[in-house]
């Protein structure tokens, strides 16, 4: 048996107001004048002072605001790392992610690519990445995702979506500030925080668990039960509580892996541009076949919040399409056997598959 020698992020700082100490940590990682710090910023906080404000730019340093409409793909981060390149001299001191899942898988993934030759799609997979990423920064403004400490960097390519998973991946610093998520929306509040409540659930009762995962996916489960059907808490308390759960609940899936849930997500996602989140409720919501506790769980969590899903999102699509979907959901070997078992294209089957987005 040989056991894998995970990395994790080397540096967190957690508190609130802690995003103030950002310029100090920075300092002591730049490389010179011409080696700047490149800010990934939501397009969201594009105006607001009360953030942006506080990053400060020094000599070549850039703020670039990132949509988060759609999914990252292997062709934008392509031509984020050609704009370096071209515009600079020399490698960036630090690339920094300040946003959701979308804007940290960014960071992550331009973070990889300066170092790496070739494009983003090529490394679409296990452990295909050869040299350390340059300095990269993660700074969640959402809760949930589990990006700030995962490692891997979701992307859509021109033939799947799947993550550059390797040990370069994680981030080398973390900050995390609950009182950057005090503005999310209560849709988007609930769909990423229901995609930790998956990870947690796909995590512990896949065949993949051991006590790493365990111990992480059962603190992560316990904290979105706090937060998602608590009524004790106060609005501090529940930010605190979801960005540990978040944080947990990427751990989770260090030594494991995601499951069912994830793995058709990604089809919706990859055909249709559901985002992962919501993609992940919309299914989750038919998989009680597959974990019967955890979607009872979420579909109380659901009604408590009043969160009404998509419907119908799959219902005009053409036999090709769903075949597209299919072949993706497929193609996530590790998730599958993670979910069912090594033998699980036995059990698994493209009707199994149709009947369950037709129900989407």
């Amino acid at each position: 048996m040989k056991y894998r020698n995970y990395p994790m992020v080397s540096r967190v700082v957690f508190g609130r107001g802690s995003f103030d100490q950002l310029d100090e940590i920075l300092a002591a990682k730049r490389k010179g004048r011409n080696a700047p710090f490149i800010f990934y910023v939501d397009e969201v906080f594009k105006g607001n002072h009360w953030l942006t404000s506080r990053i400060t730019l020094s000599y070549k340093d850039k703020i670039l605001y990132i949509p988060t409409k759609e999914e990252p793909k292997t062709s934008q981060i392509d031509k984020y790392v050609e704009d370096i390149i071209l515009e600079f001299s020399e490698l960036p001191s630090g690339i920094i992610g300040i946003g959701g899942g979308i804007v940290m898988d960014i960071a992550k993934a331009v973070s990889l690519m300066l170092t790496n030759k070739g494009e983003s799609k090529d490394y679409q997979g296990w452990d295909l990445i050869k040299y350390p990423a340059v300095y990269h920064v993660g700074i969640p403004t959402i809760s949930g995702t589990g990006a700030e400490v995962s490692r891997t960097t979701i992307l859509t390519g021109p033939e799947r979506k799947l993550g550059i998973n390797s040990d370069y991946t994680p981030f080398d610093q973390v900050i995390l500030d609950p009182e950057l998520t005090k503005d999310v929306p209560k849709n988007q509040w609930f769909y990423t925080g229901m995609d930790c409540f998956v990870h947690c659930v796909e995590s512990l009762t896949g065949t993949y668990l051991n006590a790493f995962s365990q111990s992480y996916g059962e603190k992560a489960f316990q904290l979105c039960k706090e937060v998602f059907l608590g009524n004790d808490l106060s609005k501090e308390e529940s930010q605190d509580k979801l960005m540990m759960a978040s944080w947990h609940g990427g751990m989770s899936i260090a030594y494991s892996q995601v499951g069912v849930a994830h793995a058709l997500s990604y089809g919706l996602s990859y055909l249709l541009g559901v985002k992962h989140g919501i993609g992940n409720c919309i299914v989750f919501n038919h998989l009680e076949d597959y974990y019967p506790e955890g979607v009872a769980l979420f579909k109380e969590m659901k009604q408590e919040h009043q969160i009404q899903l998509p419907q119908g999102i799959c219902q005009d699509l053409s036999d090709e399409q769903f075949n597209i979907m299919i072949d993706v959901a497929l193609s996530l070997d590790p998730l599958w056997e993670n979910a069912i078992g090594k033998n699980w294209k036995t059990i698994i089957t493209r009707s199994k598959l149709l009947d369950l987005y037709k129900k989407m």
